[in-house]
């Protein structure tokens, strides 16, 4: 088992700015207070480690998104490898440039389901996880009746936030 480094101050940072910051996605009234529009998506920051062994200048993030029934997530893309693990719900997810891997299976035993590549929709079920590089533009919707967990693992350069529009 590896130990997580304490946060530095640049890995701190990064850990904020993915609590406040999804690209294209409203956090309505999260920050600002009492309103009467509903918040729809929640990101919030679980565990990170600046500058893990063999990823200098990078952090290493987990956080868990949490998608309201309805929520159509914008298109956008991360600035790092990310791997998306679905807990609950079903994502409607669509690949518009670049390919990601939808995976099952353990970490240890994975299993490719498929390759979802630009102009192609999957959903995403429990259980299963996408692979997502920085080419790799996308855009998501909770299309049922439950909300969408995803807990997220998260390689970045340190300082960047964890998505991009478009």
């Amino acid at each position: 088992m590896s130990r997580l480094s304490p946060l530095t101050s640049r890995s701190a940072t990064v850990v904020a700015s993915a609590l406040v910051l999804t690209a294209g996605v409203q956090l309505a009234g999260a920050l600002a207070g009492p309103s009467t529009t509903p918040v729809t998506v929640t990101r919030e920051s679980l565990a990170a480690a600046g500058h893990p062994r063999g990823a200098d200048r990078r952090t290493l993030g987990l956080s868990r998104v949490t998608v309201m029934p309805g929520t159509r997530l914008a298109l956008h893309h991360h600035p790092g490898t990310q791997i998306g693990y679905v807990a609950s719900g079903v994502l409607t997810y669509t690949v518009e440039q670049g390919r990601a891997r939808l995976m099952k299976g353990s970490g240890d035993d994975p299993t490719l389901v498929r390759v979802i590549r630009a102009g192609q929709t999957a959903k995403v079920h429990p259980g299963q996880w996408l692979i997502e590089q920085p080419t790799d533009h996308h855009h998501a919707t909770d299309k049922g009746t439950v909300p969408v967990v995803i807990y997220l693992a998260t390689l970045f350069r340190d300082g960047a936030p964890a998505s991009l529009p478009g």
